[in-house]
């Protein structure tokens, strides 16, 4: 047995002892360009490497180039640090140190250096540990396979790949520097800081370990564990890791629920989720085919909302058209509905201005349910939809979320709509509907049908078509009040095709009913501030140059001429003709009257038939 134990001893020995051997050689000391003196460098001189213990002393001519080498718990000092190891080589004139098996360095200070291997130069005090090499200090630890470490400067190095562990953040990178006296790490390759809630991966860091804080100087991306499409990317920025707070200031973005935020200078708190953003601001959101820009922004990550302010706009891409739209500030945030389902709205904050291709808008505020695609313009709102305008005191457009174009509007109070009687011309002709509440259809993204709901009413231009050669004829205009009118827009007129609930139309002659009853007294029609490019959002009014329209009130001043040359004379009505008005869709109707040709007096058949009785017993 005691045979046995023997042989394993010596087995053991000699592999413990097998990279010495190595070492063993009548070739000259060639030390590694590390060791080379800086010129810039001041370092004491004279102070030997100073041997302390050993069990074993040799010295031989074959070996280490005639160097004497030390075994057996071997202790040597210089300067304050001890050097321990199973084998020590001194190249006394070059007061140089091999250490080989269990090596450790024990610094002035108190930090450690464990390895397999260790060289160290007294005169420059830099050294070079090999082999499961791990330092260690108050605030971390080091591991790696190579480390170059200098006593001047304090610092330590390594790029081989290692790990450094501070309690807080493990990380690993390929190089590194640790400024030992201010804890600093510096890594200027690849890198990964991870602890319990983020990972930090990037490029060319530094890393203060007092302060648990970090600076980047490099593409950097800081990850939420528990949630990592939740993230922060910056090429330049610090990070304060206990307190969780970033500071971004270059071409940074901050990545939070499907959303991305961007701005020249930026920060965010990890723990609260607020986060700011200053210049050319943009926030992004990708599931609504939006954004929006500005000059700051804010964000509340846990609940989902942002805010955009300094002349900000925001577009929205549609299937067929992109909205823009431009407010003083802008409100974006998701909530729960009744059903736990998540929405998205949009809110605009006063001076809202809207630009689409098919249809613009103004007004002092704005609210759009993007998921249900519901869009409301508060106060005084004014929408455009080619040669018509709406009107009233809200204005709610609903779209079709499938195609994403304009479905129909609701307007609720003062509602108002005006269309050119006749878009190819410039004359001062409008057709108009009014009432309490309207409901405005659309088709192929053109206005269709308006229905409107209290006290509606109605001005319009009638024409009869020839049936041969389908030209228009202007008859007059039509005055309807009803409490409920339905009216379709065709591309040059309205046509009133329904009016119900205390119904009352009549249809004047152009000769008969002055300019200022062709239009309502709250008439406003507004061409000076239509949006009439996207770019006009920016501006509080275009201020374009107002449209001139043209009366034409001919037949109604010669009508006038000859009233006044007609005077209070009674007429002998000499010509009658068979009254007809236009019923709904302008077909001419019968009444059943007549009136007389001369003073446009109208007489049921029964009164016609008395003058005609009584003029024929006078003849």
């Amino acid at each position: 047995m005691k045979k046995i134990l023997f042989v394993l001893f010596i087995f053991i020995y000699a592999l413990g002892f097998s990279q010495i051997d190595k070492l063993n050689s009548k070739e000259p000391l060639v030390k590694e360009p590390y060791f080379k003196k800086e010129t810039n460098v001041a370092v004491q001189p004279g102070q030997k490497v100073r041997f302390i213990h050993s069990d074993l002393f040799e010295r031989k001519a074959d070996m280490y180039g005639g160097n004497p080498f030390f075994t057996g718990n071997v202790q040597f000092e210089h300067q304050g640090a001890m050097l321990t190891a199973d084998r020590v080589i001194f190249y006394e004139k070059e007061n140089f140190a091999k250490a080989i098996g269990n090596v450790l360095l024990v610094t002035s200070d108190g930090n450690r250096i464990t390895s397999n291997e260790m060289e160290y130069d007294g005169n420059t005090q830099r050294g070079i540990a090999r082999g499961k090499v791990v330092l260690t200090d108050a605030k971390q630890t080091i591991s790696t396979d190579v480390l170059y470490y200098d006593r001047v400067k304090n610092t330590a190095y390594f790029n081989s790949g290692g790990t450094i562990n501070d309690g807080r953040n493990t990380m690993w990178t390929q190089s590194a520097t640790y400024f030992i006296d201010s804890k600093t790490n510096e890594f200027t390759n690849n890198y990964t800081i991870d602890n319990a809630q983020y990972r930090v991966e990037g490029k060319n860091i530094k890393h203060y370990q007092n302060t648990n804080i970090a600076e980047f100087f490099g593409p950097t991306t800081i990850i939420n564990k528990e949630k990592p499409s939740n993230y922060v990317y910056t090429e330049n920025g610090k990070y304060l890791m206990n307190e969780k707070q970033v500071y971004l200031n270059k071409n940074s973005r901050i990545y939070y629920n499907g959303k991305i935020l961007k701005g020249d200078k930026m920060f965010f708190n990890q723990l609260t989720g607020f986060g700011k953003a200053e210049g050319n601001v943009r926030l992004d959101d990708p599931k609504e085919n939006r954004y929006i820009i500005g000059g700051y922004g804010e964000i509340y990550e846990k609940i989902d909302s942002a805010m955009i302010t300094q002349k900000p706009y925001a577009v929205k891409i549609m299937n067929q058209d992109t909205a823009y739209i431009a407010a003083e500030r802008f409100l974006s945030y998701q909530k729960l509905d009744s059903t736990q389902k998540k929405k998205s709205f949009l809110r605009g904050y006063k001076k809202v201005r809207l630009f689409m291709t098919k249809a613009q808008g103004r007004a002092d505020s704005l609210s759009f349910n993007e998921t249900d695609g519901i869009l409301h313009l508060n106060v005084k709102p004014l929408f455009w939809s080619g040669e018509k305008q709406i009107s009233g005191d809200k204005i709610e457009a609903y779209f079709n979320t499938t195609e994403q174009n304009i479905d129909s509007l609701k307007v609720i109070g003062n509602s108002f709509a005006i269309s050119k009687a006749d878009s190819l011309t410039l004359k001062d002709e409008f057709n108009q509907v009014k009432g309490n509440l309207m409901t405005v259809f659309y088709q192929n993204n053109e206005i269709k049908i308006a229905k409107v709901t209290g006290n509606a009413q109605a001005i319009t231009y009638a024409d009869s078509e020839d049936a041969k050669t389908k030209q228009l004829d202007r008859i007059g205009i039509a005055l309807s009040t009803c409490g409920q009118i339905e009216a379709l827009f065709e591309e040059r007129k309205i046509q009133i095709i329904s009016c119900n609930i205390g119904a009352n139309s009549d249809i004047y002659p152009m000769s008969m009913i002055a300019p200022d009853k062709r239009k309502f007294t709250d008439f406003n029609w507004n061409t000076k501030d239509r949006p009439r490019k996207w770019e006009d959002i920016f501006l509080d009014t275009p201020n374009y140059e107002e449209v001139k329209y043209e009366t034409d009130d001919t037949l109604y001043q010669k009508a006038e001429e000859l009233r006044k040359l007609w005077g209070n004379k009674p007429c002998s009505h000499p010509k009658f003709e068979k009254e007809t008005h236009l019923g709904w869709g302008y077909v001419e109707e019968k009444t059943g009257d007549y009136v007389c040709t001369q003073c446009g007096q109208d007489f049921t058949k029964n009164e016609y038939d008395k003058i005609i009785a009584e003029r024929n017993k006078n003849q």
